[in-house]
């Protein structure tokens, strides 16, 4: 009776760096397309990883049975605001475009609230459903990161901040502070002194951190009569606020919206108590779309690539579970695109 063969092992990523003499994390950057090795380096590792036969641990996992070849994406935000939300097609769009490039599915599970989604992750951890996750909407005192690193969940936090202490997992982040400067130099640049925020859930880290750059610029300036308003990022509650920040007796001259859903909502409901946009009142939404330019007028936006951010986090948990470090990485700042929305302050 022949003797019984051993398997052969799989290559790893520890073998493509011995081999072609670099650090494994530098073999992570190669293979996975991210910036940090030359291109020389690159190629090399590539060029060893080939001879070796090596795959990504994601698809040799599920080809054993081990892994679930599947990344979670969990979002904890009231369902009916979600539909027309333009961001989150465009974020789901590029993280697919990078899993698919793997073979890889998406999980897809929206939930009540933060305590349901760390519920989530648990009954995904404890029957192998995924891999890893990728995490939206930050919050303050964020029970998540913790919970995953007790899990061990691989994990990437989209919209994080490098000052907010999410050791263990990768950040991919955008600076709303330095956004939020732009939209106010170009108010201030066109004589509004009066500006209200519309911003999005309360308790978000980034609706916290434009909030309060908005309050550092309105200081820096000398502004006495700006505030921000939270709401739950719905055409109705847009709508409402609207009406209620312009009825009163020092109504503003410009509105920030923090999404585009919102920002048509209120120029219809300015619309209806009799200010004309841009004439008596200024509108900035703070994600550009399509929505921004069938209304009249068309709106004035802050403009950045969404898929391409949804890529960047996708691309940053695959390199985690290839066994590559936790980062921080950082996108370009949203850019402000002036349209018909926007104007000089009418005088009187």
């Amino acid at each position: 009776m022949p003797a019984k063969r051993t398997p052969a092992r799989r290559p790893t990523m520890k073998d493509i760096a011995r081999r072609a003499g670099v650090s494994e994390s530098a073999v992570s950057f190669a293979l996975n397309g991210r910036p940090g090795v030359s291109e020389t380096t690159r190629a090399r590792v590539q060029r060893v990883a080939e001879q070796l036969g090596w795959r990504p641990n994601t698809a040799a996992r599920a080809l054993s049975g081990e892994g679930a070849a599947t990344v979670g994406f969990v979002l904890a935000r009231p369902a009916h605001t979600l539909g027309v939300d333009s961001f989150f097609l465009q974020l789901v769009s590029g993280i697919q475009e990078v899993l698919a490039e793997r073979h890889l599915g998406l999980l897809f599970q929206v939930v009540e609230d933060i305590g349901d989604e760390c519920a989530v992750y648990r009954r995904w951890w404890a029957e192998h459903r995924v891999d890893g996750v990728l995490v939206v909407d930050p919050r303050a005192e964020d029970p998540r990161p913790g919970l995953l690193n007790e899990l061990g969940l691989p994990a990437v936090l989209i919209g994080g901040a490098p000052d907010e202490g999410h050791q263990g997992l990768s950040t991919v982040w955008a600076d709303d502070a330095g956004a939020m400067a732009s939209v106010v130099d170009e108010l201030t640049a066109l004589g509004h002194r009066r500006i209200v925020h519309i911003a999005g859930l309360r308790d978000l880290a980034h609706t916290r951190r434009r909030i309060r750059a908005l309050r550092a610029e309105a200081e820096r300036r000398g502004l006495g009569e700006v505030e921000s308003v939270t709401t739950d990022y719905s055409d109705t509650e847009a709508a409402a606020v609207t009406r209620r920040v312009l009825d009163s007796a020092a109504a503003p001259t410009a509105l920030v919206y923090d999404n585009d859903v919102m920002a048509v909502a209120g120029v219809a409901a300015a619309s209806e108590l009799g200010f004309s946009v841009p004439a008596d009142l200024s509108v900035v939404a703070w994600e550009d779309s399509a929505l921004c330019r069938i209304v009249k007028p068309w709106l004035s936006a802050l403009s950045r690539d969404s898929v391409e951010f949804g890529s960047t986090a996708a691309r940053e948990l695959l390199a985690l579970l290839d066994g590559g470090p936790a980062r921080t990485v950082r996108v370009p700042v949203p850019r402000l695109i002036e349209r018909d929305s926007t104007a000089v302050v009418r005088a009187g």
